[in-house]
C-alpha cells in the first residue's frame, strides 16, 4: 500500500465513524411551553362622570365629589370589594372615554337610549327622568309652542339634545344653543342670554329649588327616559357584577336610603 492509498483509507474510515456518531445522536428536546399568566383580577373601577351635574355628581363647597350617583357607586363598589375612582370627563365624549378604556363605567344620570345601546352595555334602569323646560319666573312662555323664535339651551352630549331635536317644535326655535354643562346654561338663562333651558328633571328641580322665585318649570316636557349604569359592551363580567350589586341594594333598602337622603323620598325604580 502506497502512502496515497493509506491516506485515502484513513480519511474514509474517519468519515464513516463521524457519520455513525451523527446518526446515533438524539435531537435536542424542546423546552416545555411556559404556562400562560393568570388573568389579572381588577381591584379598582374608574367611574366617568360630569362633575357639574347636581344632585347626581358634583363638587361641594370643599371641592369634594358628592352626589346621589356618587353614593350609589360607592356602595356598589364596597359590595364588590373594589376601590372606586371618580374621573371627571367631557360628557359629550363619554363613549370615547369608555371605549378607549380611560374609564370603566359611566355612572352619572346616563340615559338609556337605543342609539347608545349600540356602543354601551347598560344595567337595568334604576331611575325615571323627564326632560323638563325651565324658564325665568317672569317669562311669558307657558307651553312648548311658545318656544317658537326663542333661544333654547341644552347640555352638549346629553339626552336633552336628542329629546328636543325629535320634537317638531324644535324647528321653530331661533337657536338651540349647546353648553358644556347645565349649570352654565342656567346661568345664561338668569342673565337673559337664553329664553329657556331643557334639562334632566332631577337636575332642574334640584337647582331651581335652591333659588325659589327665580325660575318656573313648564307643565309640558320633552319626554320620559330612564337612567342606567353604562359599561363597555364586551365587559360583560363587570356589567353582571354591577347589576347584581344594584339588585341587592334595591332589595335590602340601601338604594332607597340613599335616594331619601338626596331627594327626600325613594325614587329608585
Amino acid at each position: 500500500m502506497n502512502r496515497l492509498t493509506s491516506l485515502l483509507l484513513t480519511s474514509l474510515t474517519a468519515g464513516l465513524v463521524l457519520s455513525a456518531c451523527g446518526k446515533n445522536e438524539s435531537a435536542p428536546t424542546a423546552a416545555p411551553a411556559a404556562a400562560p399568566a393568570p388573568a389579572a383580577v381588577a381591584s379598582k373601577i374608574v367611574v366617568g362622570l360630569d362633575d357639574n351635574f347636581p344632585p347626581m355628581g358634583f363638587r361641594n363647597e370643599k371641592n369634594e365629589l358628592v352626589g346621589f350617583d356618587i353614593d350609589l357607586a360607592k356602595e356598589a363598589a364596597r359590595r364588590l370589594g373594589l376601590e372606586v375612582e371618580f374621573k371627571p370627563i367631557d360628557w359629550s365624549a363619554k363613549e370615547a372615554e369608555l371605549n378607549g378604556k380611560r374609564v370603566d363605567a359611566l355612572w352619572n344620570g346616563l340615559t338609556i337610549t337605543e342609539e347608545r345601546k349600540k356602543n354601551i352595555g347598560f344595567t337595568s334602569a334604576y331611575m325615571e327622568n323627564h326632560q323638563i323646560v325651565v324658564v325665568p319666573a317672569s317669562s311669558a312662555i307657558k307651553a312648548k309652542a311658545d318656544l317658537a323664535g326663542k333661544v333654547v339651551g341644552v347640555q352638549d352630549g346629553s339626552s336633552a339634545v336628542d329629546a328636543v331635536q325629535k320634537d317638531p317644535v324644535a324647528g321653530s326655535f331661533k337657536e338651540l344653543k349647546k353648553f358644556g354643562d347645565n349649570v352654565t346654561a342656567l346661568m345664561d338663562l338668569t342673565t337673559g342670554r337664553l329664553d329657556a333651558v331643557v334639562l334632566d328633571e332631577v337636575v332642574g328641580r334640584y337647582y331651581t329649588a335652591k333659588k325659589p322665585g327665580e325660575y318656573r318649570v313648564l307643565d309640558e316636557h320633552f319626554g320620559t327616559e330612564e337612567y342606567g349604569v353604562g359599561t363597555r359592551k364586551d365587559d360583560t363580567e363587570l356589567l353582571a357584577r354591577l347589576q347584581k350589586a344594584m339588585d341587592e341594594m334595591k332589595a335590602d333598602g340601601s338604594a332607597a336610603r340613599i335616594s331619601t337622603e338626596w331627594f327626600g323620598k325613594n325614587i329608585v325604580k
